[in-house]
């Protein structure tokens, strides 16, 4: 029987994180019935679904069938992207919003964009035009050290490998369709005034040196 390494946790299951506020909260930009459905079941399926993509992915490596790996991998991205992006999306609000103060985020947002409202222009247009599904990102870029504003049509596609998420603005339609049906621009919108500032700041600050 392996030991486990020094320094390691055991591993166990994915759990569905709760909200970090009540289910009606965020009212009136995110009604209590659409974030009550999108965490109970969207998020929650997110979270099944990463679980039972492991469990399958480990039952293949033990008897060395690994002839559905390729699906298997396809689902470990998407339910995985999923219920990661998803606990980021409840973090990036807060109730009535808090407002960016002088810091390491807003230098670095000055830089990198401009100003704060470079970035607003940017991350609304770019949260809007997203096609089909999918994501709004603020990230951080390891590399280079700067914050980049990206699109995500699907969530296991289309990434830069290394970047660490930020903010995220969920435009899957089952985040806004039951409050604002097609109006996604005007979901957007709204959610820029809900944003968690001293919350990014905080995950950016875990990133930068």
């Amino acid at each position: 029987m392996a030991t486990q390494p020094s320094g390691l946790k055991p591993l166990t299951p994915y759990e569905l994180p709760p909200l970090p506020y009540a289910y009606d909260a965020l009212e009136p930009v995110l009604d209590k019935q659409t974030l009550t459905i999108h965490h109970d079941k969207h998020h929650a399926g997110y979270v099944a679904g990463l679980n039972k993509t492991l469990e399958a992915l480990e039952a293949a490596r033990k008897s060395g069938d690994m002839s559905a790996v390729k699906a298997l991998s396809k689902n470990l991205a998407f339910h995985g992207s999923g219920a990661l992006l998803h606990a980021l999306y409840w973090e990036s609000m807060t109730p009535g919003g808090a407002a960016l103060k002088d810091g390491v985020l807003k230098s670095a947002i000055d830089r990198d964009f401009g100003s704060f409202a470079g970035l607003q222009t940017h991350f609304l247009a770019a949260s809007k035009d997203v096609e089909g599904s999918g994501w709004g990102i603020l990230a951080f870029e390891p590399v280079s050290g700067r914050l980049l504003v990206l699109q995500c049509e699907k969530h296991h596609d289309l990434t830069i490998w290394g970047v660490q998420p930020l903010l995220v603005c969920d435009v899957w339609e089952h985040a806004y369709y039951l409050q604002y049906q097609n109006r996604r621009a005007d979901y957007v919108d709204k959610f820029f005034t809900i944003i968690n500032w001293p919350g990014v700041e905080q995950r950016l600050k875990k990133f930068i040196k």
